[in-house]
């Protein structure tokens, strides 16, 4: 039988102690829908705190696989933009090229198709030169080995091979002074001008493959940082649905605490009604 005392009040310990229980719930309950998150800090669950943070390390890692993916994608495009403009130039230089092998050329009209293939040729050169992107330039020989873009946090990279199409290069073979003025010339060019367009669609597939790889990657890479995302909400997320239900249950269970807690407190007073 438990004493009756005005010193010690079990009862009110008793229920001090179960209020204590019901406020500290309460307060993780109210954590959790503040922040949303059932995991905030370590305190709260050290093992999955230290597994999601390690998978947003790898998230922020991705992120800068990413942007390397879309600069070299981004260079590669113009390159292959300014390829398919050196292609269309050729074409029309082996115009000019054919039409001056004709012997019958008066010397006038031969000078005529020479100045048009000196302007088209020279277009060539420009082209190359403002096919940058970033600093980047594939097509003008400046780069060795071609674009290195990132493939993964391990630091592995896709390679997107550089292709020299500037003038006298290793894909366009003519020259930056050839000139179409004679017969002969003529002849020489055609035949230049006849290889080059076939090694310029040969670049400019393999740098369309190159961009097609770049953006495969690409959309592999966004849909692993949303699936780690995803699994990071898994482990730290709190389910709002489930803590609103719980959060009514334990307010209402603080305020029955408090009533026990005032009964408790008031056992003692009765005692005086033995006195009377």
């Amino acid at each position: 039988m438990a004493l009756n005392s005005v010193n010690t009040n079990v009862g009110a310990m008793v229920a001090l102690q179960n209020l204590q229980v019901t406020n500290s719930e309460l307060q993780t309950v109210q954590s959790r829908i503040n922040t949303g998150k059932k995991v905030a800090s370590a305190k709260d669950n050290g093992a999955v705190w230290a597994i999601a943070q390690g998978q947003r390390s790898e998230i922020g890692a991705l992120n800068a696989v990413t942007d390397s993916l879309q600069r070299g994608q981004s260079a590669t495009d113009v390159a292959v933009a300014a390829g398919e403009s050196v292609s269309d130039l050729l074409l029309q230089l082996k115009e000019k090229a054919l039409a001056a092998t004709d012997e019958t050329l008066s010397s006038s009209a031969r000078d005529a198709l020479n100045e048009d293939f000196k302007s088209i040729r020279d277009q060539i050169g420009t082209v190359i030169e403002n096919a940058e992107f970033n600093g980047v330039n594939l097509l003008d020989g400046s780069i060795t080995g071609g674009f290195k873009a990132l493939a993964n946090v391990s630091g592995d990279t896709i390679d997107v091979g550089a292709e020299d199409m500037s003038l006298s290069g290793s894909v366009v073979s003519l020259g930056a002074s050839q000139e179409i003025d004679t017969k002969s010339k003529a002849t020489s060019a055609l035949s230049d001008i006849d290889d080059s367009i076939d090694q310029v669609s040969a670049s400019l597939a393999r740098l369309g493959t190159g961009s097609k790889s770049l953006a495969t990657h690409m959309t592999f890479v966004g849909k692993l940082q949303d699936t780690l995302e995803a699994g990071v909400g898994n482990l730290v997320d709190a389910d709002l649905a489930k803590e609103s239900a719980r959060l009514q249950a334990l307010q209402t269970k603080q305020q029955l605490g408090v009533q026990a807690l005032s009964i408790a407190n008031s056992s003692t007073s009765m005692l005086l009604g033995l006195f009377r």
